[in-house]
């Protein structure tokens, strides 16, 4: 029998009813946590520019849990708005990110934040092949960030 789940609390209760599966053994070479540089910024509302920030791999529950929050249900586009909420663990010197402040950032960092979550979630790294329009060679780009012309 299915248990339909209606809000984060039963989500809530579920998970902690289930016991926790044993601690994976600890590999040095797992990357968790990935740094990123926004083309443009958050703007704070103290007058702060915020560009660089750092984004934690997702869990199936931070993919659940938007699911079912009330947003999300009445407009299904506000989903990464959430999402992104929950994995960004820093943005600048702030550390309290929320679907408030991301609402906020400009549509050019939600498109790059979306395409780095998609990267660092479903590729496990931040670079992208590329190739060369004039010569057409092949090479690496991290799109992380860093500035333009920096390797």
């Amino acid at each position: 029998m299915r248990r339909q789940i209606t809000s984060l609390r039963e989500l809530d209760d579920l998970a902690r009813d289930r016991p926790e599966p044993a601690p994976a053994p600890s590999t040095s070479d797992l990357q968790t946590e990935f740094e990123f540089e926004l083309p443009r910024g958050y703007l704070h509302s103290d007058g702060t520019l915020h560009r660089t920030g750092r984004m934690r791999l997702a869990t199936a529950r931070d993919e659940l849990r938007p699911q079912i929050d009330i947003r999300v249900k009445e407009n299904p586009a506000y989903l990464s708005v959430v999402l992104l909420a929950q994995v960004i663990t820093r943005l600048g010197t702030l550390t309290d990110i929320h679907p408030g402040l991301v609402e906020q950032m400009y549509a050019t960092d939600i498109a790059f934040l979306q395409e780095f979550y998609r990267r660092v979630n479903s590729e496990g790294h931040t670079r992208a092949a590329m190739q060369c329009p004039s010569c057409g060679s092949s090479f690496e780009v991290d799109i992380a960030g860093g500035r333009l012309g920096e390797s």
